[in-house]
């Protein structure tokens, strides 16, 4: 069930109609928009009193929502949702075309700042790397855990790249909220409905990879467990799934881009490294990525990816990462979106080309 405000309803209006919706035994998500505010309903097993709502002061309509996700759905906020993180112009959604980069796990704090100085001069606006890793086999590296979590808040501190980072279960997000700017849950917890429920209590973003094999109204309904925790700054990731192919690590499917832009707001991020698997299939799925229409790209970048501890073979060497970065923001002004060249933070521009001109600097961290 969806509550459609009027366009000029007053914050009381908005407050009583959330008010009346928990005294009616439900939980109320305020979702403001441009032009109006919707109020979607959760926690209703059957219909609710339409009546008591709908005559209530600055509500404009009750509508049923037929779909099984509904925080989600256009139908709860027509305007795309757009992640902010606060002290920058770093954004995930709307006209720029964010770009999140770096290792597939920090290995130490030399490797960690070596990949950071590369991207951040190439103009990405986001570290990715990971302190948790789950591997296949319980014998490979797992990661550097809490340390690689300082390592990467210090690599904040310096290059002022937002934290993008994985975690695994309840104990690990507790570490990650500690030290990220944004909590990835992973492709092989898409369906971890705790891990989920928990990561939508936190205040951080959350991006939601897709599942190995996971439909698209799964991927909704993942990222629908999050949002009905309440926290609504969660983005979608389209990572490859599972096919019969095997000249391909997994099989990108970037016609989810325009599926999921159709029936949710979510921005959806795209990642053609874990989608291919292979480093020279990488900027072409890439480039493919923002001209169907992404949100984001997250890319693996490692300077010495033959001595990388984990997905060497998919990870880019810097000089490939600026040549991506070259390419694909000229796909994006095509399509009338933009990829921000560096993050500026209180009016200090970080990245582009002249990256040496801020060595010293020191940006507080971001919690």
């Amino acid at each position: 069930m969806l509550v459609v405000m009027k366009p000029h309803a007053t914050v009381d209006e908005v407050q009583a109609v959330c008010d009346r919706i928990e005294r009616l035994g439900y939980r109320p998500h305020p979702m403001p928009g441009a032009q109006r505010t919707a109020i979607g309903i959760t926690g209703n097993q059957g219909a609710v009193e339409q009546d008591a709502l709908a005559e209530m002061s600055g509500v404009a309509e009750v509508i049923k929502v037929s779909k099984p996700y509904k925080l989600v759905s256009r139908d709860v906020k027509e305007e795309d949702t757009v992640i902010r993180f606060p002290g920058t112009n770093a954004t995930i959604g709307g006209r720029n075309i964010a770009v999140i980069a770096g290792p597939c796990s920090i290995e130490s704090r030399k490797q960690a700042f070596a990949v950071a100085e590369k991207v951040a001069k190439a103009g990405a606006q986001f570290l990715r790397g990971g302190a948790y890793k789950p591997r296949t086999s319980p014998y490979a590296f797992q990661g550097m855990g809490e340390e690689g979590l300082r390592i990467m808040a210090e690599v904040r501190e310096r290059f002022g790249l937002r934290i993008v980072t994985e975690a695994l279960d309840n104990e690990s997000l507790d570490l990650v909220e500690k030290y990220a700017d944004m909590i990835q849950i992973g492709a092989r917890n898409m369906q971890n409905y705790s891990l989920l429920k928990r990561a939508g209590r936190s205040k951080l973003p959350v991006l939601l990879k897709r599942g190995l094999s996971a439909t698209l109204e799964e991927l909704l309904m993942a990222a629908e467990y999050v949002m009905s925790e309440g926290n609504y700054q969660v983005a979608l990731c389209e990572r490859g799934i599972r096919t019969f192919t095997d000249h391909t690590r997994n099989t990108l499917d970037l016609s989810i881009v325009p599926a999921v832009q159709r029936l949710s707001h979510l921005p959806i991020v795209v990642d053609p490294s874990h989608g291919t698997g292979k480093r020279d299939k990488v900027l072409p799925l890439a480039r493919a990525a923002v001209a169907v229409g992404c949100d984001g790209l997250i890319v693996e970048v490692h300077p010495a990816p033959d001595q990388a501890l984990s997905d060497g073979a998919q990870s880019l060497y810097p000089e490939q990462f600026v040549q991506l970065m070259e390419e694909c923001s000229r796909i994006a002004e095509v399509v009338h979106r933009r990829i921000p060249r560096g993050i500026e933070m209180s009016g200090i521009e970080v990245g582009g080309i002249e990256l040496t001109a801020h060595e010293g600097a020191a940006f507080p961290a971001a919690r």
